[in-house]
């Protein structure tokens, strides 16, 4: 009987991936704690700034420029550090000061003399520390698993952020009415503090490193060490182009909502269900890491992702835009998880912070992304932004399909994945 029940939750551990580990499953609920933080507070932000301060959609960009463009100066050094020191050192630091930023900020709140200059320096503020523990992170969680459960990581990581966008609207928004912007920036605080109540219970072994902590030389080392990686740099620089060419749609949103006829519920509804498709896409992917064809389907969710957008452009019926508003995340999921895992199996743990450093800047390239977009659109219209983005990104795709046969013939068990 003992046996029996030993193997049947052998194999119930062995169903949750990387969920059955104990420790990747604090992690994960202490990160899903901290990501709906940043989500809530990113909303509560802007909705301060044009509700409550009176605010124009010029200061959504400068709150938008004040986040990023600190995360992305600061992620290679984040990089660094993650391979220089003690990554859960780190993290807690890091979490601290996010707790606190957002601590002052209800304060200056519930005072009532908050200025737009607090809100853009405390996101620049948050910018730096969030472009510190991307790469953190990205080489924290690898340490809690085996090579086996790496995809199963990395989707359970991308799935948190899927939740995040699903729940945070709603939740952030029922704060608001019901405690105001003040106690919206207290519960994300509280975001933080969680992560760091779930961090104190993970015990793991790091070793610090013994090199030299020469700055520009160990960047150096970690651009060195990707370009010698032909896999690798392809990866990156693809995934970089999937964030700053295929994700336009996010910042035109609202003109695609009113172009339909919808107001502020539907645009909630058509982030809700790209959120729902890729959610949906972390579940499937884990089932395609035995497959011979993983680097055929990694480029073609890619591809399919980006004719999914061209679709999209040039709908007119809400009801179908849905349709593919969920298709796009779902193949665009199936790229993302899988060159992630691709990446994270192939870097040593002694590169991994500077590679990860050099990998999470791609998030930031959303806002700058659509940054051109609108101004394409500004010219056009956004359904031209739209599909020239995705033109580009589906031409660069192509192109790596033909002429890099080591992309689409990578198969998990060369790389691997045991």
């Amino acid at each position: 009987m003992q046996n029996v029940a030993t193997r049947f939750s052998s194999k119930i551990k062995g169903n949750l991936g990387a969920f059955g580990v104990p420790a990747y499953r604090r992690y994960w609920f202490g990160s899903f704690a901290s990501v709906g933080a940043i989500q809530i507070s990113t909303i509560v932000q802007g909705w301060l700034l044009i509700d409550e301060m009176g605010g124009t959609p010029l200061w959504l960009g400068y709150l938008g420029a004040s986040a990023s463009i600190p995360t992305i100066i600061v992620a290679i050094f984040g990089g660094v550090l993650a391979d220089k020191f003690n990554k859960r050192t780190l993290m807690f630091i890091i979490s601290s000061f996010m707790a606190i930023s957002l601590v002052v900020l209800a304060l200056l709140d519930s005072s009532g003399h908050i200025k737009l200059w607090h809100v853009l320096l405390i996101a620049a503020i948050q910018g730096i520390f969030g472009g510190l523990d991307g790469p953190i992170r990205s080489s924290f969680f690898p340490l809690l698993i085996s090579r086996k459960h790496m995809m199963s990581a990395v989707a359970l990581s991308s799935a948190m952020w899927q939740l995040g966008r699903i729940l945070a609207p709603a939740i952030g928004g029922w704060i608001i009415v019901s405690m105001g912007t003040e106690g919206a920036f207290f519960a994300a605080a509280i975001g933080w503090i969680l992560m760091i109540l779930l961090l104190i219970t993970i015990k793991v072994e790091m070793e610090e490193s013994k090199s030299s902590f020469g700055l520009i030389g160990q960047i150096g080392e970690g651009f060195k060490y990707i370009k010698k990686n032909n896999e690798m740099l392809i990866i990156i620089i693809m995934t970089y182009a999937t964030h700053f060419f295929g994700f336009q749609s996010l910042q035109l949103m609202p003109l695609f909502a009113k172009r339909m006829g919808q107001d502020a519920g539907g645009l909630g509804l058509m982030f809700s269900v790209m959120g729902i498709g890729s959610l949906i896409g972390t579940l499937v992917v884990q089932k395609i890491k035995k497959s011979n064809y993983v680097g055929y389907i990694m480029l073609s969710g890619s591809i399919l992702f980006c004719l999914s957008l061209i679709l999209f452009a040039f709908t007119d019926q809400f009801f179908i835009a849905l349709i593919l508003l969920f298709i796009g995340p779902f193949f665009n999921t199936l790229y993302f998880v899988t060159s992630m895992t691709i990446v994270q199996l192939r870097v040593l743990n002694q590169m991994r912070g500077r590679v990860m450093g050099i990998y999470t800047i791609t998030f930031s390239l959303i806002p700058l992304g659509g940054m051109m977009g609108g101004f394409v659109a500004e010219i056009f219209d956004e359904r031209f932004a739209v599909t020239i983005g995705a033109v580009i990104l589906c031409l660069i795709t192509i192109l790596i399909m033909i002429y890099k046969p080591n992309i689409r013939n990578i198969k998990m068990t060369d790389i691997g994945d045991r």
